[in-house]
C-alpha cells in the first residue's frame, strides 16, 4: 500500500515540474522546427478614380488629373494599374498606357472588383498597392533564462523576415516571384567572355610603351 502511494506522489510531482518547466520557457505553443513562427504577410489595397471617357478616349482634361492623381500616389515600381471599363474602348486604354508608362508601369488586362458600379460614360481606374509585413514581430514572449523543452524562440526568424519584407521591391514576389519567359540570351551572358577573348594582346603592335622611369626628365 505504501509502495502504490510511493508510485502516485512521484508521478504527481514528475507531472507538476514538467508543468513548472514549461512555464519557465515562456512558450504559448511550441515549436521544435527550423521553421519561424511569424511570417511576411502580403496586404493588398485598391485605389480607384472614375473618369469621364469619349469615343476617341480620355479628354485632355481627365488626362491631366489623371496624372496629376498618379504623382500624388508616387506611383513605381511594383504598383498595378488596371482600367474598368464596360465599354471596352482601346482608345481608353491607350491613353492611360501612355500616362502610366511614364512611371515604368504597364497596364494589366484583368482589374480587380471594387465596391459600386461604373456609371455610364465613365470608366475607374484602378492603383492595386502591396505592401509586406510581419505581424507579432518582435516577439519577446519567451523571457525565461532556459528553454528545457528544447524549443525554438518564438522571435526566431523575425529579423530576417522583417528585413526581407522592408527590402522587397515588389512584395508581390513573396507570393508568386518573377515569371521568367523560359529562353536564355547566350549572347548577353557571354558577352563579356567575347570582349576578352578579341581584345588584342599587348605586345601586337611592335612590343611596349618605353617607360622613363628616371627622375628629373
Amino acid at each position: 500500500m505504501a509502495k502504490a502511494t510511493n508510485r502516485k506522489l512521484a508521478g504527481s510531482l514528475a507531472v507538476s515540474l514538467s508543468l513548472v518547466l514549461g512555464a519557465c520557457g515562456g512558450m504559448g505553443t511550441e515549436n521544435r522546427t527550423l521553421y519561424s513562427v511569424h511570417q511576411p504577410v502580403v496586404e493588398r489595397t485598391n485605389f480607384t478614380l472614375d473618369a469621364s471617357a469619349g469615343g476617341d478616349g480620355l479628354a485632355v482634361s481627365e488626362q491631366q488629373r489623371i496624372a496629376d492623381w498618379f504623382d500624388a500616389m508616387n506611383l513605381g515600381y511594383g504598383d498595378r494599374v488596371s482600367i474598368d471599363d464596360p465599354s471596352v474602348n482601346p482608345a481608353v486604354k491607350r491613353d492611360l498606357a501612355a500616362l502610366a508608362g511614364r512611371h515604368g508601369v504597364l497596364i494589366s488586362e484583368e482589374a480587380p472588383v471594387t465596391a459600386g458600379y461604373v456609371n455610364p460614360g465613365q470608366v475607374r481606374i484602378v492603383v492595386t498597392r502591396s505592401t509586406a509585413s510581419v505581424p507579432g514581430c518582435p516577439d519577446w514572449s519567451a523571457n525565461g533564462e532556459h528553454n528545457p523543452t528544447n524549443a525554438t524562440s518564438p522571435g526566431y526568424g523575425c529579423a530576417v523576415n522583417g528585413n526581407l519584407a522592408a527590402m522587397v521591391a515588389n512584395p508581390e514576389d513573396l507570393i508568386t516571384g518573377q515569371k521568367g519567359t523560359g529562353e536564355t540570351v547566350v549572347s548577353t551572358s557571354t558577352k563579356a567572355i567575347k570582349a576578352y577573348r578579341d581584345l588584342a594582346p599587348t605586345g601586337a603592335t611592335g612590343g611596349l610603351a618605353e617607360v622613363n622611369t628616371q627622375e628629373g626628365g
